[in-house]
């Protein structure tokens, strides 16, 4: 049951994304953008983790985790030490991810031909 919540949940995650994106004009950085807001917003209300619970992996891996990551580094580091520890510790959960994805983008950097 917990590999069919996960898929389920990862999947209409996704699907409502790609309806979005086939039945508008936004682009798919606005798409993303929007899904991280949804997340915060998700999380702020706690119902994020409460589809954490749930779904498992179905709900970490979409771009709507991001969202909730950033949203309760924040909310710690607010809780901390007030207004500079929500700005010190907004991405003090997310640094690992970032780091790796812009470490691997500059190897496919180097390896890759541009277009022209």
């Amino acid at each position: 049951m917990i590999y069919i919540n996960a898929f389920l949940t990862c999947g209409i995650i996704c699907g409502i994304g790609q309806i979005i994106l086939d039945n508008t004009k936004l682009t798919p950085g606005h798409l993303n953008s929007i899904l991280v807001v949804i997340g915060a917003l998700l999380s702020f209300f706690g119902i994020y983790d409460v589809l954490l619970k749930i779904a498992g992996a179905g709900a970490s891996v979409p771009i709507t985790n991001f969202g909730h990551i950033l949203f309760k580094g924040a909310y710690e580091g607010f809780k901390q030490d007030g207004i500079t520890g929500l700005l010190n510790n907004i991405l003090s959960s997310t640094s690992g991810g970032l780091s790796t994805a812009i470490i691997l983008a500059f190897i496919v950097a180097i390896f890759s031909k541009p277009k022209n």
